[in-house]
């Protein structure tokens, strides 16, 4: 019997994978700095997790996306 931890994407398909996420995070850091800049973090980070809880399997919010949210407070993408 095959072992399905040998199961993978190949190197090419990883990376489209990751560079899709990534496209997928920046849309909604610009959407949502476009309609949060200078509020509290929160907000930004509540409306990031909106975004993005339908695009990925199994998302979680993680500090990333509070780094996030605290520089659209700041206004660095305005």
């Amino acid at each position: 019997m095959a072992d399905l931890t040998d199961v993978t994407w190949n190197q090419e398909a990883r990376d489209k994978i990751l560079t899709d996420a990534d496209r997928v995070l920046q849309d909604a850091v610009r959407e949502v700095a476009a309609e949060h800049e200078g509020d509290d973090w929160e907000p930004a980070f509540a409306a990031l997790n909106e975004r993005l809880k339908g695009r990925f399997i199994d998302y979680e919010p993680g500090p990333d996306v509070r780094k996030y949210a605290e520089a659209i407070a700041r206004g660095d993408y305005s």
